[in-house]
């Protein structure tokens, strides 16, 4: 069975720093590309980050390039989004996605707030 479990979000202030991680288990984590999404009430869903099977090829959303970074450590079975200088607009539930195949994983989600 694929899981995906978030955690690492909370309450910071702007400008501050989080650290969001995703541990997956229920498949060969490290032959797949890992994302992290996010969605709050007023937007759609948005990816944030995207990273390769082996981390090679990353991609981010123009919004957070340059504040973000995705990584990976596949003997652990995770995926990491490092989240410096946050901004209100950062505010979200973000959360881990996958794809195996057709078939599309997500996490629960870890919630984000950023405050003034």
């Amino acid at each position: 069975q694929v899981q995906l479990v978030e955690s690492g979000g909370g309450l910071v202030q702007r400008g501050g720093s989080l650290r969001l991680s995703c541990l997956a288990s229920g498949f060969d984590f490290g032959l797949y590309a890992m994302s992290w999404y996010r969605q709050t009430a007023q937007k759609e869903r948005e990816m944030v980050a995207r990273i390769s099977h082996l981390g090679r090829g990353i991609e981010y959303a123009d919004s957070v390039k340059g504040r973000f970074t995705i990584s990976r450590d596949n003997a652990k079975n995770t995926v990491y989004l490092q989240m410096n200088k946050l901004e209100l607009e950062d505010t979200a539930l973000y959360y881990c996605h996958t794809e195996l195949g057709f078939r599309v994983y997500r996490g629960q989600g870890t919630q984000v707030t950023v405050s003034p």
